[in-house]
């Protein structure tokens, strides 16, 4: 009874010469079927430098430069409720909508990417942007049987077209800027502790990286520098309105004196009411309007001042310059690559088989 619990025992495992047969098996099956493995590995290595050497170029436009966000508050505060007096906002305090990283943000919105592919390709053509993606994606070529598609025009105002082809022609703008933002486009900080902003544009036409570089990055700078600004602009056009409003009044105000005493060259000495209040009433105008317009004066400098200190600065360290970078397929490379891993499934695959046979 012991020596068979001693055998059942033994039997529960696998013994190193057990071990070392079943590998002599294995390699002994897999040197059989050497020609499977060479096969795959052949099939898998034509395939990969067949798609290495046919594949099409990729061109990389590249546009980095640095950001600096304009000081806001700078020493206008003490300023700012001698400005709210008079209904003017010099915005020393205000956060902005734009603050930090949101101009990357930007650069993916939908309506900057949906101006710059209704840019033209180049200055002196007529050729849009987004003509050039449809045609080097050859995507009419997927729209033969789609006519609708086919005939939109996306160079015409879509204001007015008619509600099905313009919800048409925006479902296309909106499917482009989404894989262009997925595929297309790629922007970001090289390093997270600087303000260099580095915007890369990747398509297999070297003319639309490019030019769809430059363009997006010409729309959102301004874009960005007007809308940071747009708050001082405001302010300055209304102060300046006021100041001269005031001007205005002030020096009609000095004519109106005068006009009095010239009114009254001979006056009777015991009518002086009919010179001196209407001349006092007139200089007393000008006067209080020439304090309004110094107050006015003086803030209408120190928004200006803001604006300046509001700019944003944006230096552009590099730009895209022909011939673009290009990434092409390695042919031999991948060709190896393609071996092995052809070499690797094969045996992957008969191993697996063999083991399922000695289960069975």
């Amino acid at each position: 009874m012991l020596e068979e619990n001693k055998t059942n025992g033994a039997g529960d495992g696998i013994t190193l010469k057990e071990l070392v047969l079943k590998v002599r098996e294995w390699n002994i099956y897999l040197l059989s079927k050497w020609y499977i493995i060479a096969l795959s590995g052949a099939l898998f290595g034509i395939t990969s430098y067949l798609y290495a050497k046919w594949k099409k170029p990729i061109y990389t436009a590249t546009t980095t430069f640095v950001l600096e966000s304009g000081n806001q508050s700078g020493g206008l505060g003490q300023y700012a409720g001698m400005a709210a007096m008079i209904g003017i906002d010099l915005g020393g305090t205000g956060g902005g909508i734009f603050q930090g990283d949101n101009i990357i943000e930007l650069y993916k919105s939908r309506s900057m990417l949906e101006k710059t592919l209704l840019s033209k390709s180049y200055s002196d053509s007529n050729e849009l942007l987004i003509d050039r993606y449809i045609d080097f994606n050859n995507l009419r070529d997927q729209w033969k049987n789609k006519p609708e598609l086919l005939n939109i025009s996306f160079t015409q105002d879509g204001s007015i077209m008619d509600n099905y082809n313009q919800r048409l022609r925006d479902s296309l703008i909106t499917a482009f800027s989404q894989a262009i933002n997925k595929d297309v486009l790629k922007v970001g900080k090289p390093d997270k502790k600087l303000s260099i902003i580095q915007v890369d544009v990747v398509s297999r036409d070297e003319v639309f990286s490019k030019s769809f570089n430059e363009t997006l990055v010409q729309h959102v700078n301004e874009f960005y520098i007007q809308t940071k600004t747009s708050k001082s602009l405001k302010n300055i056009l209304v102060l300046q309105e006021k100041v001269d409003s005031v001007r205005t009044a002030m020096s009609g105000a000095i004519y109106s004196a005068v006009k009095v005493l010239d009114a009254t060259p001979n006056l009777n000495p015991t009518r002086q009411v009919q010179r001196i209040a209407p001349s006092q009433q007139a200089q007393f105008s000008a006067e209080t309007n020439k304090a309004i317009l110094g107050q006015l004066v003086q803030n209408l400098e120190l928004t200006k001042m803001n604006l300046m200190q509001e700019q944003p600065l944006i230096q552009v360290v590099d730009q895209p310059v022909y011939p673009l970078k290009v990434q092409e397929g390695k042919p031999l490379e991948s060709a190896l690559i393609g071996i092995f891993l052809g070499g690797i499934i094969a045996t992957a695959f008969l191993s697996i088989k063999l083991s399922l046979k000695n289960i069975l």
